[in-house]
């Protein structure tokens, strides 16, 4: 990570990546720029250093902040036209950690809103554009985090990860990509999307730098229940000796050339020694529609609050305070948002709870043991993060089944609560970027992040 110093001031590296923010315009990777905020910060800490103070591991860093992350700096809108205007009173605790390391916000970006998405074409803003070629989407839902990390704008952003939201973008575009162990970073001050499979995590280029941000941001937080004791500087490198690699993957609704980028690596990890084994997990494939019936009926519940009457934005056309709410919400909401928002209260209502709600929670409770059972024969799983590399903008959008089908080697870590990290593997013959995934135990991220660097 390049920090600032008294030869390259923290003012030169944010003027630097404000730049490239505007030079990279077009790509629509920001919902919000942070110019004079960023300024402000630099000049505080190239002063501190010209006076020999100390200044934190980060300083002068400049970063991208997923605008679901709550900062009293600009808008936090989560890309949807419901919560514009809306200035958060409060922090999210991981931004409050990297800014007290010197880390300085130098904007906001793009998402599907509410982070309902998986290529970042259903922001109220506009889709992002893929670093690498401008007809394919980016990914989602932190599209806009990723390309600007792959763009060389920032040196990492920040990112959620509810399905593969961090994973699925950063293997379009080519970066690192880690979605922690469920409570290893704090939950408070995001946005919610789904309570029980949000996580927080990186997009970076380089696996050290995954690790220094593992290291600030995770730890315990009072103000969220769900996270875990310190744990993460505190755990051993793990000695790998075995992979796993799931059978029930390895088929035709793969796209070849990601098929064969897993089967090079697996030849590759051989040739060091690893010990390859074949995993046979047949509950994975119920992990999709578990997935789509669990998380909408959190959306459902977590996206209750937004009714125009407190914050964010309120439909004119309304006289009475039903019309209010129903003008406001309808106005509000994108597609995408009231397609989970229906599917949510279906499942949950008294007449279908059982038959669907209450199934999808009983396989996840399988899907939990099934890799329990895997991580007693292998140190770690190796996968395919999507089916697919990056598509065309527009080529599933109209299509949610096929959108969704997007998540089919993703969700099932959520739903697990495991630590999965998206390496950068290699690229199409059309030059597009092709990542896999490496999947840990819970608590394992250290050593996931460290074994990443066999795969370079």
């Amino acid at each position: 990570m390049k920090t600032a110093d008294k030869k390259t001031t923290a003012t030169m590296l944010v003027k630097e990546a404000l730049e490239k923010a505007k030079k990279f315009e077009d790509y629509n990777i920001f919902t919000f720029v942070n110019e004079e905020g960023a300024l402000k910060k630099a000049a505080e800490i190239d002063a501190k250093i010209a006076r020999g103070e100390k200044v934190g591991k980060l300083a002068g860093v400049p970063y991208a902040l997923k605008d679901n992350y709550l900062s009293p700096e600009g808008e936090t809108t989560a890309s949807a036209h419901i919560l514009q205007g809306f200035t958060s009173p409060i922090t999210a605790t991981s931004v409050e950690k990297l800014e007290k390391e010197g880390a300085i916000m130098i904007g906001r970006t793009n998402l599907d809103a509410f982070a309902h998405g998986s290529s970042t074409e259903n922001s109220y803003f506009g889709p992002t554009l893929n670093a690498y070629d401008k007809e394919r989407v980016a990914g989602g839902s932190s599209g806009g985090s990723a390309v600007a990390v792959a763009l060389d704008i920032v040196q990492f952003a920040t990112g959620s990860d509810t399905g593969g939201s961090i994973r699925q973008p950063a293997s379009f575009n080519g970066v690192y990509g880690l979605k922690p162990t469920y409570g290893a970073v704090s939950r408070y001050g995001v946005v919610a999307m789904a309570s029980s499979t949000d996580c927080m995590g990186f997009f970076t280029k380089t696996p050290e730098d995954m690790d220094l941000l593992m290291s600030i941001a995770s730890g315990r937080d009072e103000k969220d229940m769900t996270t875990l004791p310190d744990f993460y500087d505190k755990s051993e490198i793990k000695k790998v000796r075995k992979i796993g690699v799931v059978k029930d993957f390895d088929n035709d609704s793969v796209n070849t050339e990601i098929r064969n980028a897993l089967k090079e690596k697996v030849e590759d990890l051989k040739k060091k020694g690893i010990e390859i084994v074949e995993l046979d997990m047949p509950t994975l494939k119920y992990a999709l529609a578990a997935y789509y019936i669990i998380v909408p009926a959190e959306v459902a519940s977590n996206l209750s609050r937004y009714d125009g009457i407190r914050y964010g934005f309120r439909s004119e056309n309304s006289k009475d305070l039903d019309s209010l709410y129903e003008n406001t919400r309808s106005e509000g909401f994108m597609p995408e948002n009231k397609r989970r928002i229906m599917i949510g209260n279906f499942v949950l209502s008294s007449g279908f709870y059982d038959a669907y709600f209450l199934k999808a929670a009983k396989a996840r409770t399988l899907i939990v043991k099934e890799y329990e059972e895997a991580f007693k024969k292998c140190d770690f799983i190796l996968t395919p993060v999507s089916p697919n590399y990056a598509f065309k903008l527009g080529e599933k959008v109209n299509d949610p089944i096929a959108m969704y089908l997007e998540d089919l080697m993703s969700v099932s870590l959520n739903l697990a609560g495991v630590p999965g990290l998206a390496v950068p593997v290699g690229k199409t013959k059309t030059g597009l970027p092709l990542g896999l995934q490496l999947v840990g135990p819970r608590r394992s991220d250290k050593s996931l992040i460290e074994f990443s660097k066999e795969l370079k």
